[in-house]
């Protein structure tokens, strides 16, 4: 036996989530088991903690989008006991039962051998947002962006892609202005790096105004909506924006005038279906280029029994940083 938090669904529709034991004979037909260590929580968990967001194919289930741990039993070649592995993506913990557990059974090829650098709770305190946050970066820097072009823009930045963007940017030598709707944060944000501050407010409208002043060699958006066709119209020319989210909403009342006057790029980046190369080099830059004390600090420890109620916190914009599941405490 062992602990997983699972979900279910009543006939009225509400769903309700509780830690329970469960069997390995419980768990879903897959090439690899492994002795989940650490989990993290997302937006895309709190609502398949909660109402399910579409997400959820099938009741009961276990959510969790991101796990690391060891591998207990392997009939692929690649993984063997005892190796120390790392998932995110793939839709686990989503259409599939997914790291809120002790015990998970995946496909080989959604793993990734835990980086040189990393233990297991590291891994969980990057999780996908950081994940997505480095191949943010990534992207920006194979579109030109270096240090010294002038500072970049990190939008939602007390968030968890926003914080570990911003430590990851400044560890890299880059001005980082970072946006909160949160003023206590500045103080958090200005310790993993950030060196200026934007109220929320000074973005959060649109404008007549297709093009403002050049003001922004690089951004790293997690808020989409008006604010990130407000923020178009301000980068540099040749400029890129990684657009990672879409907290402010999915549309985009922008115009196309900053891609032709200005040869600004956005940049879309999918954390989910990253081929296995790319995902290799993202975590091998996160073990080089994370700062590792900015991560701790970051860091929010919570176990299985935290989840339904961090679950409703995460909906509604309330948890800072990145928050370490222990799903064995």
């Amino acid at each position: 036996m062992f602990n997983a938090l699972v979900v279910n669904k009543d006939e009225d529709g509400k769903t309700h989530a509780e830690v329970k034991g469960l069997e390995l004979s419980d768990l879903p037909d897959a090439e690899v088991t492994v002795a989940v260590e650490y989990s993290t929580v997302n937006y895309k968990d709190g609502l398949c903690i909660g109402p399910g967001g579409g997400l959820v194919r099938n009741y009961p289930h276990v959510p969790g989008i991101d796990f690391a741990g060891t591998v207990e039993e392997s009939s692929d070649d690649r993984y063997k006991p005892g190796d120390k592995v790392v998932l995110t993506g793939w839709r686990v913990g989503e259409a599939h039962w997914g790291g809120y557990s002790q015990k998970a059974r995946v496909k080989a090829d959604w793993l990734v051998p835990l980086p040189e650098g990393l233990d297991a709770r590291q891994a969980m305190a990057v999780g996908t947002a950081g994940f997505t946050a480095m191949l943010a970066v990534m992207a920006l820097e194979d579109h030109g962006l270096e240090s010294g072009h002038g500072p970049v823009l990190v939008t939602g930045a007390a968030g968890g892609v926003g914080s570990v963007a911003t430590a990851i940017l400044a560890k890299l030598g880059h001005e980082v202005a970072g946006v909160t709707g949160r003023p206590e944060t500045a103080d958090y944000l200005k310790s993993l790096g950030a060196t200026q501050i934007v109220p929320r407010e000074e973005l959060n409208e649109t404008t007549k105004r297709p093009l403002e002043g050049e003001t922004w060699a690089g951004c790293v958006d997690a808020v989409g909506g008006e604010m990130l066709a407000r923020v178009l119209g301000q980068m540099k020319y040749g400029a890129s924006v990684a657009a990672v989210g879409l907290a402010g909403g999915a549309g985009l009342p922008a115009t196309v005038i900053p891609f032709l006057l200005r040869g600004v790029n956005l940049l879309g980046i999918d954390s989910v279906m990253q081929p296995y190369d790319n995902r290799l080099r993202a975590w091998q830059r996160i073990a080089s280029d994370l700062p590792m004390d900015k991560l701790e600090s970051m860091v929010v420890p919570a176990t299985l029994g935290d989840l339904p109620k961090l679950g409703a916190d995460i909906l509604q914009g309330q948890v800072k940083g990145r928050v370490v599941v222990d799903v064995n405490a």
